[in-house]
């Protein structure tokens, strides 16, 4: 071993640089795949709205283009090309019809790269971009962005607290977009939350299975092997399931089938205290799939609730949207007992406390 003695200093400046480069490279990789992305989609875009558009004898067909579309590239490509997001693509394309973009474009043959130049904003910031409605509102907000560097985050904040018509009618402009400048503490984002963006994991055909700590993946993965073993009841379904309501996304971190019910069960986990808002959350969940997931012949789904508090577990059915109190009176009988559920939560919680405090050789 080399028992030379590094510099302090060299060594910090060193690290620093080391640091500095993969933290720019993680950010121009992040970037790279958001422009190709946009650029993508904007050329689908401009394919579909031209051959929809492209002679009275193409407009039956092209009434259930999209459709088709849909339905083929899900096939090869994965679960980003549905019907909302073609449509979202189509739309993209009329909102943003730049004569300078459409000199790149010459037929089947494009340069997505040299296309990309022309979309300095991540996917998701146009998404959002499209949501507002007044185009010279939408022209602010993408101006603004550039001009600041707006995140998403930040763009999103801004419009939701309608920015444009506020400084619309403030006498002092200067001053307001001024202080537009200087991002919350919330608004920035790492290379990789941009690169866990749903839209980027859509467009590389990439599982999203990834949780926001080491407990919360545990607890996860301990739940659902501890319903699978209180018999053939309870039949796996998808796990970090994801739904989209208008421009956001929604994780829901467990979907079981209920043979005996013939029902689906949502599962939401929270590692904090429960609130009210877990609850209107759950119900949101349970609406979209009944809407969307629920079978002919299914009885209407349910949820349950779990919390991973440090203070007390918890663990709780949502019932309360059956048709019947009789129909809920059964299903409670059929379920674990809420107090069995709490009562494994806390057990994971301490076994995954233990394995800590011997790895790290505290309890020695």
């Amino acid at each position: 071993m080399n028992n030379l003695i590094l510099d302090p200093v060299e060594y910090s400046e060193v690290h620093s640089g080391i640091v500095r480069l993969l933290d720019a490279a993680r950010r121009d990789a992040a970037r790279s795949v958001n422009a190709v992305m946009t650029a993508t989609y904007w050329e689908i875009g401009r394919r579909i709205v031209e051959l929809d558009q492209g002679g009275k004898n193409r407009a039956v067909y092209g009434g259930g283009l999209i459709e088709r579309l849909a339905e083929d590239l899900t096939k090869l490509f994965g679960r980003g090309f549905s019907r909302q997001n073609l449509q979202q693509m189509r739309s993209f394309y009329i909102a943003w019809p730049v004569d300078a973009i459409r000199q790149t474009v010459s037929g089947e043959s494009v340069d997505v790269s040299a296309l990309s130049k022309s979309f300095p904003l991540p996917w998701s910031a146009y998404v959002r971009l499209l949501s507002v409605k007044n185009e010279t509102a939408r022209r602010f907000y993408e101006t603004e962005s550039l001009r600041c560097g707006w995140s998403v985050r930040q763009l999103d904040r801004q419009v939701n607290s309608q920015f444009f018509e506020r400084i619309a009618l403030s006498h002092n402009k200067a001053v307001m977009l001024q202080k537009a400048e200087q991002p919350s503490p919330g608004d920035m984002m790492t290379p990789e939350q941009v690169l866990k963006d749903p839209f980027v994991l859509e467009f590389l055909n990439l599982k999203d299975e990834y949780s926001e700590s080491e407990l919360e993946e545990a607890l996860i993965q301990h739940l659902a092997d501890f319903l699978m073993e209180l018999g053939d009841d309870f039949a796996f379904v998808s796990r970090q399931r994801r739904l989209r309501l208008d421009d956001s996304w929604f994780r829901i971190d467990l979907l079981f089938f209920h043979r005996q019910l013939k029902c689906l069960i949502v599962i939401d986990l929270k590692v904090g205290k429960f609130s009210y808002a877990d609850a209107g959350q759950m119900h949101m969940y349970l609406n979209y799939a009944r809407e969307h997931w629920m079978k002919p012949g299914e009885n209407q789904p349910i949820g349950l609730i779990l919390c991973a508090d440090k203070g007390a577990a918890e663990a709780h059915y949502a019932l309360d949207g059956l048709p019947n109190k009789i129909l809920a009176a059964e299903y409670q009988t059929v379920l674990p007992d809420e107090k069995l559920l709490a009562k494994e939560i806390e057990k994971t919680q301490f076994a995954l406390s233990t394995r800590r405090m011997d790895v790290s050789g505290e309890g020695v």
